[in-house]
């Protein structure tokens, strides 16, 4: 391989990291939703006032579907 080729590949890479480092919430009682302590664990900068955006049917838990809505409008960063 060329230097070339290998300041390519590693630029190729460094550019791919942020897309490849998502963030998972883990359903720590499996019960099919998120709760406000689940986000916080792997979003730290929730707060309630987001949190109640993200639940839009006021459930008290966030479904997976409110969850990949509010991360498509950048409501939570991953």
């Amino acid at each position: 391989m060329t230097t070339k080729s290998l300041t390519l590949a590693a630029f190729v890479l460094a550019a791919a990291s942020p897309a490849l480092a998502q963030v998972t919430v883990e359903d720590t009682d499996a019960d099919g939703s998120f709760s406000m302590q689940e986000l916080q664990a792997a979003y730290p900068e929730m707060t309630v006032e987001v949190f109640a955006q993200i639940d839009v049917d006021q459930s008290g838990d966030v479904s997976e579907d409110e969850l990949s809505v509010a991360l498509e409008a950048g409501l939570l960063t991953e």
